[in-house]
């Protein structure tokens, strides 16, 4: 069909959302509580545009593209209601940003800052500090929550655990967890996928303080099963200190709470970095190959004395599948033994 956005027609596919064909076409247009992965929600109502016929502007990402539609997602009318929202939302928000750990990877702050907007006009009262700390791994600060429900969506719709949903209404509404008995408590994973779509410092994960701007990330799978999701390691120097699942990968942007929080082993000053030889009683490190020598010895040795069967291997299923073929075929090919078994049975 042919519609027409900003002065120019374009011929766009059918049954598509206003802000599916804008975002297709690379017209920007400013969301805080959309995500592709989900059903519309509307709750935020920055992505408003005006659409020529309408008394009323419209939302983008529920509103669906007709035949011959006419469409403003800049002029001034919009751009002004925007401004207006952005004021709204940050009346009661603390401007706590030089403190805030998701400063700089805050899609609020960014947008406050594209539309020059300060501080909000409206001058409301900050929410009462609600600041549920029970989880493990993850903090959530009502103070800081724009009510987006991208989190509540995410586990509703995409983890499937119903974990989390509003308390109260109006301006005291919050998001909680059901019978307010705290994360710690509920139906709660503690996956992080409500902390990975946050776009505002409300849900953030318990002592990772950053600077985003002094990171950088680095691709890679997630070592801890066979599944294979890909994440973003969040790394400062040489040391990582964040996790983030990819979106454009089999996972979609979803992780568990092993791959989302269980990271600062890599980090840990007990992780061996070299293999040990116990000389005397007591482990010594050694160099690989001095470590491969002793292991060819001791199996040769303990082969010729006893025979194949009184070895027996356990692999892992944080090794790749070529990995654990490799060790089949050791212990069957050259120890000779089927006494070969996986950590996924134990």
């Amino acid at each position: 069909m042919n519609i027409k956005i900003d002065g120019i027609t374009y011929e766009v596919e059918k049954n598509k959302t206003i802000l599916e064909v804008c975002r297709n076409l690379g017209i920007d247009i400013p969301t805080l509580c959309h995500d592709d992965r989900l059903k519309p929600a509307s709750a935020c109502r920055l992505c408003l545009v005006e659409v020529e016929g309408n008394k009323n502007l419209v939302t983008s990402c529920s509103t669906l593209v007709k035949e011959n539609m006419t469409i403003y997602t800049h002029n001034e009318k919009v751009m002004r209601t925007r401004r207006d929202v952005l004021n709204l939302i940050m009346s009661n928000h603390p401007v706590e940003c030089l403190g805030c750990d998701k400063s700089g990877d805050c899609k609020l702050q960014d947008y406050c800052y594209e539309y020059g907007v300060l501080n909000g006009k409206y001058k409301g009262e900050l929410r009462t500090p609600k600041i549920d700390s029970s989880n493990p791994f993850y903090d959530y600060d009502a103070r800081k929550c724009i009510l987006c429900g991208l989190c509540v969506r995410v586990c509703d719709e995409l983890q499937c655990s119903n974990a989390i949903g509003y308390e109260d209404r109006g301006f005291d509404a919050i998001v909680s967890t059901p019978f307010n008995e705290g994360l710690a408590n509920s139906k709660c994973v503690s996956c992080g996928n409500c902390v990975s779509v946050c776009p505002v410092g409300a849900l953030t994960p318990k002592n990772q303080h950053h600077r985003h701007w002094e990171t950088k990330k680095v691709r890679t799978t997630c070592s801890y099963c066979g599944v294979g999701c890909q994440m973003d390691l969040v790394v400062k120097g040489q040391k990582i200190v964040g996790v983030e699942p990819a979106m454009d990968a089999l996972n979609k942007g979803l992780l568990c709470v092993k791959g989302k929080f269980a990271y600062k082993f890599i980090n840990h000053p007990d992780r061996l970095k070299t293999p040990l030889i116990k000389k005397d009683g007591k482990f010594e490190e050694a160099s690989w190959d001095e470590a491969y020598r002793y292991i060819r010895k001791k199996v040769t040795a303990i082969k010729e004395n006893y025979g194949p069967n009184s070895f027996a291997g356990l692999t892992s299923a944080r090794c790749t599948n070529e990995e654990n073929y490799l060790f089949q075929k050791l212990f069957r090919a050259v120890i000779g033994t089927n006494n070969i078994d996986h950590c996924a049975r134990l």
